[in-house]
């Protein structure tokens, strides 16, 4: 609870070293058959919002609220990539990943959450899979990233929602599940409970705190459903969740600190895991009892449900938490207070190390910390894929178009690195079967609440020109670079 990491030698180079250079280093200690995939999800760079049918999601609602993106923009556009499939496809081939990770839109495939699957939503996820077939990229599917469909009354909080989810994937799984290599049920759950329903800085923007749980269960219920749904369409590809996980220590040795410390490893981190990898819920806090109640009302059918047999788990990690006593501040991005009744703690800086431009701790030596404890926790884990989540920074074309973005190199190695060193035999989380990373992301695009303002791709976007030109950066250099020579 109160980690201490080592910094490894191997995981700290020297800032804005040449790519190159990187690239020898990475290419030099990626294991065999190791794989690496780069992502995005469909609200975030898809575009084509009015197009075909598509109907709106809890995100294109939220976006229109006044106040609630950085940049006031919303994702109706965003990188275009329905009309340029293509040439993703094309810049895909040229780095040389192994795989592609994306979302389907639900509300492209479901525009009502609900009924048959609409027929030019399935035509473009056709035509992309063939697309990554014909160039020999593996394709992982994605079935929700946060794009909940607005016609779903009550959204995660309505039980139904859950059984809505389970007919789109089983549909979804007879009509793809013959080209999917791999399928992810849901992304981060936590994000969408905390942040969405406990707190409102995202979609759909309740502020509920701990009357946010059943939107968790909701959406736990929903995977396990899912997993059904989709094995009964005997879909050929592996089946697994993303969830987030964030080492979490306390700021001081105080008693008060500490249980707040314990309670956000609850909320964050094994409420979404223990139902998933060991069938139960954690046992509430005793300070936080009624607050938790929801765990212990659980119906264990429901448990039984959620905890599927996984192909693989996904750990996606954005960096540590230090959590102190003492409520929490919140403001949406236009700086106005979001009325809400507060957390009772707060997220303190970690001011030995510094963050990526959206504040994420760029401490590479804690995704082993994350690591160790998925071991600890969870001895019967499936193989792991990371998702490196935390690359947001700012970078802009020069005058040549050129985007040179060192940090980001620096950020992605170094996290790399240090993931490789804590599985390798004989170190603390070797007991996990590290068998790929997802780079976050391919390209620029809409990044929730704020907006443009934090470019993660790998490939700029140029969001002012019409055609929305795309610039592979000097990180795609130097991630083509050490594919190429692994």
């Amino acid at each position: 609870m109160n980690p201490t990491p080592r910094t490894p030698a191997s995981t700290r180079a020297v800032a804005a070293r040449d790519w190159e250079h990187r690239a020898g280093e990475l290419g030099d200690g990626l294991p065999t058959g190791f794989e690496v995939a780069v992502a995005t999800s469909a609200f975030q760079i898809e575009g084509a919002a009015r197009d075909g049918g598509r109907g709106d999601s809890v995100w294109d609602s939220f976006s229109q609220r006044s106040g609630r993106i950085r940049d006031g923009s919303n994702a109706s556009v965003s990188a275009d990539h329905i009309k340029n499939y293509e040439a993703d496809a094309a810049i895909l081939r040229d780095l040389g990943v192994d795989a592609y990770r994306f979302s389907l839109g639900w509300t492209r495939l479901q525009p009502e959450g609900r009924g048959p699957l609409n027929r030019n939503g399935l035509a473009f996820y056709d035509r992309l899979l063939d697309a990554l077939l014909a160039d020999g990229i593996r394709s992982t599917a994605t079935l929700s990233h946060w794009d909940l469909p607005a016609a779903l009354r009550g959204g995660w909080l309505n039980r139904d929602t859950a059984g809505r989810f389970a007919d789109y994937a089983h549909a979804v799984g007879e009509a793809f599940g013959d080209r999917v290599d791999a399928w992810v049920t849901l992304n981060e759950p936590a994000t969408v409970t905390t942040r969405g329903y406990a707190l409102g800085t995202h979609a759909p923007g309740r502020t509920l705190l701990f009357d946010a749980l059943p939107s968790a269960h909701h959406q736990l219920l929903a995977h396990g459903l899912a997993v059904q749904g989709l094995r009964a369409a005997d879909v050929r590809g592996r089946i697994g969740l993303v969830n987030s996980h964030t080492p979490v220590q306390s700021a001081t040795d105080r008693d008060q600190d500490r249980s707040y410390a314990a309670l956000y490893d609850l909320l964050q981190n094994r409420l979404f895991a223990d139902p998933v990898l060991l069938g139960h819920y954690p046992d509430p806090l005793e300070p936080f009892a009624v607050e938790l109640r929801t765990l212990l009302e659980a119906d264990p059918a429901d448990l039984r449900t959620i905890q599927q047999p996984l192909d693989f788990y996904g750990l996606s990690y954005t960096g540590p938490a230090r959590i102190a006593a003492g409520a929490t501040v919140l403001k949406a991005p236009d700086g106005q207070p979001i009325p809400v009744t507060s957390w009772p703690f707060h997220l303190e800086p970690f001011r030995e190390h510094p963050t990526t431009s959206t504040g994420n701790v760029n401490a590479p030596e804690y995704v082993a910390v994350a690591l160790a404890e998925l071991a600890e926790r969870y001895p019967d884990l499936p193989p792991v894929y990371l998702s490196l989540t935390g690359g947001a920074f700012w970078d802009q074309a020069d005058a040549r178009h050129q985007v040179h973005d060192p940090a980001r190199i620096d950020y992605l190695a170094e996290h790399l690195v240090a993931a490789l060193d804590a599985t390798a035999v004989g170190a603390p989380a070797a007991a996990v079967d590290l068998a790929g990373v997802a780079f976050w992301s391919l390209l620029d695009g809409f990044e929730w609440d704020d907006g443009y303002t934090q470019p993660t791709g790998l490939v700029h976007v140029d969001f002012a020109d019409d055609r929305r030109t795309r610039t592979p950066k000097s990180s795609y250099r130097w991630l083509q670079h050490a594919l190429t020579n692994r």
